[in-house]
């Protein structure tokens, strides 16, 4: 898999967003559920508070998801669906038994949902939790899916870490099940420490969420790199999940030019 700069990313999506809204065309529907208010996609924002966020990287954080979704790309995304709404939550996590809902599940269809929906995030309190569990992370999030009320044509979980799976059982095996639910699992690896900050460090998060955490149809990771670039990076990632891109093209294999990273490194 090809990692791609910011500006490489808003290029792509800027020309393919009109154009390539279906994708591939592989994606898979959720679950029929009866009464459900259909959407175009179901989204997960999986946000990680564990202990080594620290104050200053959880604000930007935060306030960098808070920018994306009132933006003008994040809502022109939506209404070039072909139904023209999302559904999203916004959930955070650390530990295995630490997922908090922040924004439960709301549907926007313009800038008024939006603006209350980031509302809810601004205002939450930020907490400071123990530990990183990718895997429960990504099992609550499957399960908030199953009754939301909704029907998405796709459903995608958009998880952030700045580290590897340490607690809750293995990522790979929580990764797989949620994939077997049609679920699309993207990730946002945070990198911005340049220097080890304890026992967790992984210097090539960015590989770790490439071969252990992310998957699905159209699948990607976007490593963020510096405090400067996360805004950027949440906005185009979320356009890009909304309008069903990639930046992988359709049949191109991940080249194998590196050793594939032990997804139990400190599990």
């Amino acid at each position: 898999m090809r990692r791609y700069h910011i500006s490489e990313i808003a290029r792509i999506a800027t020309v393919m967003v009109a154009v390539l809204f279906w994708g591939t065309g592989t994606f898979a529907p959720a679950p029929a559920v009866a009464s459900a208010t259909e959407v175009d996609v179901e989204l997960v924002l999986a946000v990680d508070i564990s202990q080594s966020m620290d104050e200053e990287e959880q604000k930007v954080q935060r306030e960098g998801y808070v920018t994306a979704i009132l933006s003008p790309q994040f809502m022109e995304a939506i209404k070039l669906g072909p139904i023209g709404r999302i559904a999203i939550t916004y959930i955070e996590w650390g530990g295995q038994d630490q997922q908090y809902i922040v924004a439960d599940w709301q549907m926007i269809e313009n800038q008024a949902d939006a603006k209350e929906f980031v509302g809810k995030i601004a205002a939450a309190p930020r907490r400071a939790v123990q530990r990183t569990s990718i895997s429960s992370a990504l099992l609550r999030a499957s399960v908030a899916m199953e009754e939301n009320g909704f029907q998405g044509l796709r459903r995608v979980i958009d998880i952030s870490g700045d580290g590897p799976n340490n607690q809750g059982g293995l990522v790979t095996a929580s990764r797989d099940a949620v994939l077997a639910a049609g679920v699309t699992i993207n990730g946002l690896p945070l990198m911005i420490k340049k220097r080890s900050v304890g026992w967790y460090h992984l210097p090539n998060l960015d590989h770790y969420y490439e071969d252990c955490v992310i998957g699905g149809p159209g699948a990607f990771a976007i490593p963020v790199r510096s405090l400067e670039s996360f805004a950027d990076a949440i906005r185009m990632k979320l356009v890009m999940e909304i309008a069903g891109l990639s930046p992988n093209p359709p049949g191109v294999m991940r080249a194998t030019g590196r050793e594939m990273v032990p997804c139990n490194i400190f599990e």
